[in-house]
Order: C-alpha cells, then sequence, then structure tokens
C-alpha cells in the first residue's frame, strides 16, 4: 500500500491511500443490508347539511424530549393545575380479556408472506429486516408467519386495544368496539321554523388515524374530569405515512377566517350558500361556492367532509425564489461520520455491519463518508480505483476558507451508491485499526468539528445561493455518527478524565456546544443520528443535546455487530419530513396543559395567526413514523355541550418536497356518569400518557426513585378518587373498569425506566429519551413487557409477564420494547431437535414482532440458569409468592399443569425481597383488582 500526502492551501492536506491488490485480498467484503349558534338570519329557504363519513375508507398503512407547558395567557386560568402539585418543566381500551388467552396459529398457507426460521444463538442477535439474512442454523419448523402484518400491531389479541377503526357503512360496529360517536354533524339553532335542516341517521365514527385518546368520553364536571391521578390526554403519530387514495387532496384546504380550524366532516353546511359553521368558534364561513350542493349526498364526495383524516398536498411549491431540485438530486444525502479510534475486533464488526449497510441503500442514495480522531478526513469518490480523502485539523472548527476549498474543489464527497458502490467498499475495507498503545478512554476524538464539516458538506452540495435563489433536496439529509467514545478533542471538547480539576464547567460549555450544532444542523433540515457502541463510555448527557436539537436520536450498543447494523439501515430509510409545525385546536372548554414531545413552542412568526386564533403551535424537530406527541388536557369548567372538538393539524415538506397539511378531527361526546367514563378509558393509552409525564421528572436516578414514590401515590389516589371503600376494612377497591392499569404502574416503576434493571445512569437516560418521543406501541411495549408461550403445533399463547411463565418444558418470548428475550427451560434444552425448533420459532416471531422497529431492539437468547437469565427474570412479576388461588386467577394456565409440574415448577424459584402485585397493592392499601 502507497501512502501519499498532497498539501493544500487553507491548512488542509490531502490523504491517497492506494490499495495494492493485496491489501485489497485480505479485507473481507460482505454482503448483508403522522358548537353551535343561537340564531342565524339564514334565509328561509336555506338547507343545513349534516355530515356524516364516508363508508369503508382505505386503511392508512404503516425521538430528546421537550415538554411544552402552554404560554398563551388566556390558556393560564385559575383553574389549571399541576400533577400532584409539582411544577413541570417549561415545554416541557375498553379493557383486554386476557384470560383465557388467544392461541396465535402460523398460516401455513399464505408462503408470500412467509419468514424462514433461523437460530438465533445465545449472543447478541437482531433483526436485520431482510429477507436475505444468512445464519447458521438447523433445520426450522414449519413456515410460521403473523397473522396480522403491518397497519396492525403484529399479534395484538385485545380487540379493545386502541387501533385506528374501520369506518363501515352500517350503523353498527362489532361489540368489540362500540360506537364512539352517534352522528356527523354540529346542529344548528335556529328560530326560524322556514330553516330546513337535514336530518341524518345515527351513525357510528372511527377516531382518525394516529390519534389515541385516554378516554373516549369526556366528564361534564371539572372536578372528575380533572383528577390528576388518572388524567386526560391524547397521543398524536403526526408523521406516519399513508396510503394514497380519496383522503388526499390536492388543493387549498378552507379555513376559518376568525380562529383557522379547518372545514371537517363534523361541520355544518348552509347547501344553498356553500356556507361552514366552525366546530370550534361556531362562526360562519364562506366556501367560494364549493360546498353549494343541491343535497347533502353531494357533500360525501369531498374527503374533508367525509374522513376524519386528510391530507392537502401542494405539489407546486408557491414560496418565492425556490426551484425544486431535480429528480437525480430528490435524495436527501446520507453522511456517514465513522469513529478513527476502534480497537481491531470494534472495526471488524463496524466494517461488516457499514458494507451491509450500503448494500443495503436504494441505488440513488447520495452518500459520503468522513472518519475522525485527530483530524477529520473527507473521502473523495472521484477516483474509482483509489481509496483517497481531505484532511482537516480536528483541534479547532473549520474555517471558512478552508471550507471553501474543500467545497468548491476537485473533490466528489457525496455520490450515489449505484455510480460509486466500489469505491465505498474499497474505502471502509482500507479503515484501519487504532494502532498507539493509550487506553479508549483517553483517545482524541474531535466528533464536534467532524460533524461542522459534514454539516458543511451538505450545505455545500444541496444550497447554491445565485440571484437569491435556493436549491435544495426534500425531505431531511441526515448525519450517523458510528462513535466508540466521547467528544475529547476540539472545540469544546471535554477532558478524557472526570478528575480534571475543570470538568463540571467544561462538560457544561461542550453540552451548550453540541446543542447549537445541533440547532445549526435543524436550521439546514438535516438530522444527526448518533449509533454508539463498545465498552468506552460516550458522555451521554455531552452527546445528547447534539441529537435531541437536530431531530435525531442516540442510540447505545453493546457493539458494533447486528444489532448496530440493523440500526444504520433503519436510521437511514426512515421516511422523514422537514420544516413540521402542528397546530391544536379545541373547544373553549378544553384547556392544553402541557405537550411532551421532540419539538418546541413555535414563535408567533413560524405561522399563520388568524383573528381569534387560540391554537397552540409546536415547531416540529423532525417529522417521522417512529415518534410521537403526548398532548396532556383539562376542562376549564363544567362542558354544558353533549361534544367537544379537538383537531390537530400538521403542517410540513415530506421527502418528495410536496407541502402537506395534515388535518386530524375528533370529536368526544360528553358524559355526566363517571362510571361511563370509566367503562370508556383506554388503559393502555392512559398508562403510556401516566408514565410519559412521570418520565419527563425523571431526569437522573435520584429523581427516577422519587418518580417511584409518586407512581405509589398515583395508584392510591385513584382508587380513592374513582373506586369504594371495602365494606368493615380501611382498603379500597380500585375501580373495576381499569383492572390492568395498575399492573402496567407496576412494571413501570420496577422495569428500566424508573427501576434498578439497568445499571448504568448513561443507559437509563438514553431509555428515558427514546420513551419520551416513541410512538404508543413502543411506548407500551418499554412500559409493560409482553409475555408469549411457544407451544407444540406451531402456536404461541399470550400470557401475563409473571415469573410463572418459566417452566422448565417451555420457550419464552418476552417483548421489553428496546430489548426482546427468548428463554429456554432447562427440560427443553436437553432435547436438542426440539430445542432447536422451538429457537427458531422463537427466532421467527421476533423478527416480525420487531420487524418496522425503531431504535430496533437488543435480542438475547439464553437457557434457563444461565447468567443472562437474570435480564428476563428481572423484568417478570414475581408471582410466585401469591397464595395458589391468587396464582391461578391471575394466571390460569396453572390449571393446565399437573400436581408434580405444579410442585417442581414452586421449588424452581429463589426467595428474595421484590414484592410481588398483589403485595404491593395491599401495601398501598388497595385490594388489587379482580382479573378479567
Amino acid at each position: 500500500m502507497v501512502l501519499t500526502l498532497e498539501s493544500q492551501s487553507a491548512g488542509g492536506f490531502r490523504l491517497d491511500l492506494f490499495l495494492g491488490i493485496g491489501d485489497l485480498l485480505k479485507t473481507p467484503f460482505h454482503n448483508r443490508e403522522k358548537g353551535s349558534v343561537a340564531h342565524l338570519g339564514f334565509p328561509s329557504e336555506t338547507r343545513v347539511a349534516k355530515l356524516i363519513p364516508m363508508a369503508n375508507p382505505p386503511q392508512a398503512s404503516l425521538p430528546y424530549s421537550v415538554a411544552i407547558t402552554p404560554s398563551k395567557p388566556a390558556s393560564h386560568s385559575a383553574d389549571s393545575r399541576s400533577e400532584n402539585k409539582q411544577p413541570g418543566p417549561p415545554f416541557a381500551s375498553p379493557m383486554i380479556s386476557r384470560f383465557p388467552p388467544p392461541m396465535l396459529q402460523r398460516d401455513q398457507a399464505a408462503p408470500s408472506t412467509t419468514v424462514t426460521p433461523t437460530l438465533l444463538s445465545p449472543a447478541n442477535v437482531m433483526n436485520t429486516g431482510s429477507p436475505n439474512t444468512h445464519l447458521s442454523t438447523p433445520p426450522g419448523p414449519p413456515v410460521f408467519s403473523s397473522p396480522l402484518r403491518p397497519a396492525a400491531v403484529p399479534f395484538r389479541t385485545s380487540p379493545a386495544s386502541p387501533q385506528p377503526v374501520a369506518f363501515s357503512s352500517s350503523s353498527s360496529l362489532p361489540a368489540s368496539l362500540p360506537p364512539l360517536y352517534s352522528n356527523g354533524a354540529v346542529e344548528l339553532e335556529h328560530q326560524n321554523s322556514g330553516i330546513n335542516v337535514t336530518e341524518d341517521d345515527s351513525m357510528p365514527i372511527g377516531e382518525p388515524p394516529y390519534v389515541l385518546f385516554s378516554a373516549h368520553k369526556v366528564l361534564k364536571q371539572k372536578k372528575h374530569a380533572n383528577v390528576p391521578s388518572l388524567g386526560f390526554g391524547a397521543l398524536i403519530s403526526p408523521g406516519r405515512e399513508v396510503s394514497p387514495g380519496p383522503q388526499i387532496i390536492q388543493r387549498d384546504p378552507h379555513r376559518c377566517q376568525n380562529c383557522g380550524a379547518y372545514a371537517n366532516l363534523y361541520c355544518s353546511i348552509l347547501l344553498e350558500s356553500g356556507q361552514w359553521q366552525c366546530v370550534v368558534c361556531g362562526k360562519l364561513n364562506g366556501s367560494g361556492g364549493e360546498y353549494i350542493a343541491s343535497s347533502k349526498e353531494e357533500l360525501r364526495n369531498l374527503p374533508e367532509l367525509s374522513f376524519p383524516m386528510v391530507d392537502f398536498v401542494q405539489t407546486v411549491n408557491v414560496r418565492p425564489g425556490f426551484v425544486p431540485a431535480s429528480d437525480s438530486r430528490k435524495s436527501a444525502p446520507i453522511l456517514v461520520v465513522i469513529d478513527d479510534c476502534l480497537d481491531e475486533a470494534h472495526l471488524q464488526h463496524l466494517q461488516s455491519s457499514l458494507h451491509a449497510f450500503v448494500d443495503s441503500l436504494p441505488p440513488t442514495t447520495r452518500l459520503g463518508i468522513i472518519l475522525y480522531g485527530r483530524t477529520v478526513s473527507v473521502y473523495d469518490f472521484s477516483d474509482e480505483s483509489i481509496a483517497s480523502a481531505d484532511v482537516l485539523p480536528g483541534n479547532k472548527s473549520p474555517s471558512q476558507e478552508s471550507l471553501k476549498a474543500l467545497i468548491y474543489g476537485t473533490g466528489i464527497y457525496l455520490s450515489p451508491i449505484h455510480v460509486s458502490l466500489p469505491t465505498i467498499h474499497t474505502i471502509i475495507s482500507s479503515l484501519r485499526p487504532f494502532k498507539s498503545n493509550i487506553p479508549e478512554a483517553s483517545r482524541d476524538r474531535c466528533l464536534g468539528t467532524a460533524v461542522e464539516v459534514a454539516l458543511a458538506i451538505i450545505q455545500g452540495s444541496s444550497a447554491e445561493m445565485s440571484r437569491g435563489i435556493v436549491k435544495r433536496p426534500g425531505g431531511n439529509s441526515r448525519i450517523i455518527v458510528c462513535a466508540g467514545g466521547p467528544n475529547t478533542y476540539g472545540p469544546r471538547s471535554v477532558p478524557h478524565s472526570f478528575d480534571h480539576p475543570n470538568y463540571l464547567h467544561m462538560e457544561k460549555t461542550a453540552m451548550r456546544w453540541m446543542e447549537h450544532l445541533g440547532r445549526e444542523a435543524h436550521r439546514q433540515a438535516t438530522m444527526v443520528d448518533i449509533l454508539c457502541a463498545g465498552t468506552c463510555p460516550v458522555r451521554v448527557p455531552v452527546l445528547q443535546p447534539l441529537a435531541k436539537a437536530s431531530g435525531g436520536v442516540l442510540v447505545l450498543h453493546d457493539d458494533f455487530g447486528e444489532a448496530f447494523g440493523v440500526n444504520l439501515q433503519r436510521a437511514s430509510a426512515r421516511a422523514a419530513g422537514s420544516h413540521g409545525l402542528l397546530e391544536i385546536r379545541c373547544s373553549d372548554e378544553i384547556l392544553i396543559n402541557q405537550v411532551v414531545g421532540p419539538g418546541e413552542e413555535a414563535s408567533t412568526d413560524s405561522h399563520e395567526i388568524f383573528k381569534n386564533d387560540a391554537a397552540f403551535s409546536i415547531q416540529m424537530l423532525s417529522v417521522e413514523e417512529t415518534q410521537s406527541f403526548a398532548i396532556f388536557l383539562e376542562t376549564k369548567g363544567d362542558i354544558k355541550r353533549d361534544y367537544v372538538f379537538f383537531q390537530f393539524a400538521i403542517q410540513y415538506s415530506n421527502v418528495y418536497q410536496a407541502d402537506i397539511s395534515r388535518v386530524m378531527t375528533v370529536r368526544l361526546p360528553t358524559v355526566d356518569s363517571v362510571s361511563a367514563y370509566l367503562e370508556s378509558v383506554q388503559e393502555e393509552v392512559a398508562a403510556v400518557l401516566i408514565a410519559k409525564k412521570t418520565l419527563l421528572q425523571a431526569k437522573n436516578h435520584s429523581d427516577a426513585l422519587d418518580m417511584r414514590v409518586t407512581v405509589d401515590e398515583r395508584t392510591k389516589d385513584i382508587s380513592v378518587k374513582f373506586g369504594s371503600q371495602a365494606p368493615k376494612s380501611k382498603l379500597y377497591r380500585f375501580p373495576k373498569e381499569l383492572s390492568l392499569l395498575p399492573e402496567h404502574l407496576f412494571h413501570l416503576r420496577r422495569g428500566p425506566l424508573l427501576g434498578s434493571i439497568v445499571g448504568h445512569e448513561d443507559e437509563r437516560s438514553v431509555l428515558r429519551s427514546l420513551f419520551l418521543n416513541a410512538s404508543f406501541d413502543l411506548s407500551l411495549r418499554m412500559v409493560a413487557p409482553r409475555c408469549l408461550m411457544h407451544r407444540e403445533g406451531g402456536t404461541f399463547e399470550e400470557l401475563p409477564a409473571h415469573d410463572l411463565v418459566m417452566q422448565s418444558d417451555a420457550a419464552v418470548v418476552l417483548d421489553h420494547g428496546t430489548d426482546v428475550f427468548i428463554w429456554l427451560g432447562a427440560e427443553l434444552s436437553a432435547e436438542e431437535a426440539k430445542s432447536a425448533a422451538a429457537l427458531a420459532a422463537c427466532r421467527t416471531l421476533v423478527e416480525e414482532l420487531t420487524e418496522l422497529r425503531f431504535p430496533a431492539p437488543r435480542i438475547l437468547a439464553f437457557k434457563e440458569g444461565s447468567s443472562q437469565a437474570r435480564y428476563f427474570v428481572s423484568r417478570l412479576i414475581p408471582a410466585h409468592k401469591d397464595p395458589p388461588y391468587e396464582q391461578e386467577a391471575r394466571f390460569p394456565q396453572l390449571r393446565s399443569l399437573t400436581t408434580e409440574q405444579r410442585a417442581k415448577l414452586k421449588s424452581s424459584f429463589l426467595h428474595f425481597d421484590d414484592p410481588s402485585f398483589c403485595e404491593w397493592m395491599r401495601s398501598l392499601k388497595v385490594v388489587p383488582p379482580e382479573p378479567r
């Protein structure tokens, strides 16, 4: 190999690595992979239409948090209250019938959706999401396929779980999905008997996709509605993709000129004039004649008057001075920034993951590669025969002169995959391990400088300033940092050692600098994802602000192997929009108390303001389907009306440079009965909202311990406020309508988010940040694990996540969101053929459960009694401590065991001090709810 250095101006030099054929042969190549109006002076002949939804619309297909507290003075009335009287940071389902549990059958007659089972070694392995994954495996069991494919949560066994509800042309829904709405209109009150109000038949309407409320009804009495321990709110997933269909409208929306709300299916329409009444403020608006019709049936052809969610798409950009980039530049670039201070074992894993990553990218993807250590090396794709790089010093931020020389020189630093794939593989193979005898934690890494250079390359290649015209690619560009250690070199870096006398001050300076860098990336519509691996602490508090402020994520891995490689691929493949704005409008009776998610309160000049616009606006850091916003709501006073309205509008630019206005409108009925309200509570959504509000205050391990006490107090308060006192006892009964909620909260307090299962504070910090921004499905799994036992004949049985599931003749899958475990009993492990078949089936199930999840979870497989089995045991409720009658009531599968099997299971448990769920409830002076 020949190495040449060519000096350049502006303090840089050029590094050319000439690889001989011998060098190339030695390096392995791998091929891997979101009211009424009292009197209106209408003419006597005016007709009013109330709108109902069209039947059977198409179903939609398939982040560091900031809390936002509304700052509008009008929103802060004396009625608003803080949960548990604690000051919050500034921006801070019908019930599941689980017993007996359903059996999940294999579908052997659907070869087009099958997945070939593969063996999972008892190590860190990861679903690659690719049908081309090759693992060394024994013969697998019969082909297994999930009965539910994406667009629904795989294997969701509860028909009452919160999911988008398909509209029906009939007047009834399945019994498991009770009607939420009675009709689709707001009635116009009138005193002129000549006004003809067209009445519609009552028809159920489902929630719009990607909006999940903690209850499907709202209590009218303020004192009951605003009980902080249970709370009321919604989860919004604004960036999820929808399939093309009638819900996509290519024209401007009609908006209320008074408050800015959008016309929707609940509006009343004056058929002869085309005027419509706003459901938020009650004002009358014109439609430019578009809503003039002879009958209400004609209006049903307009999507916004028929669907609870619609997308208004502007494909022709009207911003002055903007020229869309050509098709060849439509694919937003990806820059991979790689740590140059890795030891040989880590580097080999990283090279394998990088080879698979570049092979998985679409051919038109423009990719760049940057290496960083004490210097920043920007690889040049202009010559296919060599791996060459332009090198900049890493001890200071790059000067404008050096960046100009780099960007406008002869080098090509972003190249389509289909043009430069061989060169990219050569570059990856040319990476060499760190040679000096310096401990990992003491090596110089100029990560901040490398990100600055990456931003300059993206800016230089995608924004050409000429005569006031700007060209840019659609969507967000991405910088993916592959880090093996902290930022210890260059501007605003941290010292190698915590013992440095000025460490705390330097750390705070570094955090502010990283946040500034992240905001600059966000300004350029670039997201920074930081994927960390290895054994060297990366100083998470320093790196998190960079990812958070840009709209990206920070993920920790054990190594640079398969799990790391899968997350590389999924990070690059996420559909991301840019310039996102979320507007929330509610009926006057509703107060937005707090918003938690990947955004910040929008400035008044960032969006259109209407005359009496009370909308709460959030500037989104990115627009992705893997994230959500938690909206916490209260009532300002007692509600007099029968319905309240909520409208969520998301404006953003998608990856194809189209401007999207996504409008989701919800109408919830109001009730006087507390029991009717409790029956409408979606326990899983309520549990996730409670967890997000709790985790928001758990900024460190000490706070997390305090929040465990808060969970205890919250559980007791719910039983006092909504339950009843047991006769002749000081104990309270938890409301029977919420029988699953306390178990979710028990999992929360002892799991990795608040408990001591995860040992290092960096790991806990990353988990909390991911959870606060995560989608509903991932958030739910991170709170309450899901347990599935493998059965003979190719079935899986869903069981409560109790330690009674640890039966020696069984294989069990435990899905805990960011971690998935496969546990093999000792008796099963002793039979090699059955063990291999069960393991392969479990592996297939795990692949299907986690196929679209980001971050991709860590997957561990182990046998009963092994040291790693403690990860599995610590996440299960220790129900073996309960008396037999309670065990059978909550874990009916025990009844299928023989006396000998039950005795053997009982003897296999070791004594420890953690309370069971029932013991915990009784310690709070609450009777455990009866299982249903």
